[in-house]
């Protein structure tokens, strides 16, 4: 991929003071050439906007006047990085730390006009060892949407480049024009579900997500919503699982879903008793 290529990274904030400095000062490390950074608040009250003044003064700011949640927050820094001349665009959730050459390898495979996303290989960032996505998994009979790989310690079978069935809104690479094409995000889902719902559209236009190993970051998990398993995150998970199900999935995979739904739910909560 030719460096000339301009890249806009994405960083959506919604007071996100104390976790700006460790993600913007590892972006400012990033090795690719052609690329700026964004940073868009949505509403924060935590003085983000006064701290990215002051302290990356080099950085893109998009102020806007409210929290409009992940999906229109994201489709109004896209509108900006457009207009700017982004022919890619990386979103990237503020609750990240990224490698110097988390670029490239992401770029790389879009010389392949079918290929649709590309997301990174992503890490805890309490434990670099430790896998959170290494691709997602779409199940419409279970009504199961997951990560592979998440929790497991990294190892040969999670460092080759593949197909996968979305890619998470944590951080995925995309052309600015099938962005464009795509309408964005769909601003109907609250929080959870945007990205699933994306990489399922993109599919259907025959174009693929690819998990790239070679790119990777770390995520300081589910910082804004209380944890990775807080009881506010499974609610919204399980909101967001029932809408994509109910808008992709047909009707028979509809009964057999509403048959695993109770095996879902107490799983979901062993979950948050386990790891909270």
């Amino acid at each position: 991929m030719s460096v000339e290529y301009s890249v806009t990274v994405i960083v959506l904030n919604w007071n996100g003071k104390d976790l700006l400095k460790d993600c913007l000062e590892s972006l400012e490390k990033v090795e690719y050439p052609n690329y700026n950074i964004l940073v868009v608040d949505n509403g924060s009250s935590d003085e983000s906007v006064s701290y990215v003044q002051t302290e990356f003064p080099h950085v893109d700011l998009l102020i806007l006047d409210q929290n409009y949640g992940y999906a229109k927050g994201n489709n109004r820094g896209f509108e900006y990085a457009k207009k700017k001349g982004a022919e890619y665009v990386i979103f990237l959730n503020n609750d990240t730390i990224v490698e110097p050459n988390f670029i490239k390898p992401l770029l790389e495979p879009f010389k392949d006009k079918s290929v649709g996303q590309t997301a990174p290989k992503i890490y805890y960032a309490d434990n670099r060892e430790k896998i959170w996505y290494a691709g997602g998994k779409i199940n419409f009979w279970s009504g199961n949407v997951f990560h592979e790989g998440i929790r497991d310690f990294d190892s040969e079978k999670y460092r080759k480049n593949k197909e996968t069935d979305y890619a998470t809104g944590c951080c995925f690479c995309i052309r600015s024009e099938d962005y464009s094409r795509m309408n964005g995000f769909d601003e109907t889902f609250s929080m959870y579900g945007e990205d699933v719902d994306l990489s399922l559209r993109i599919n259907k236009q025959s174009q693929f997500i690819y998990f790239i190993p070679e790119s990777k970051i770390y995520h300081k998990v589910s910082a804004s919503v209380g944890g990775a398993f807080s009881l506010g995150k499974i609610k919204r998970k399980m909101l967001a699982n029932a809408k994509l199900m109910f808008k992709y999935a047909h009707p028979l995979q509809w009964v057999t879903q509403i048959a695993c739904l109770p095996f879902l739910f107490v799983g979901g909560f062993i979950k948050y008793f386990k790891y909270k």
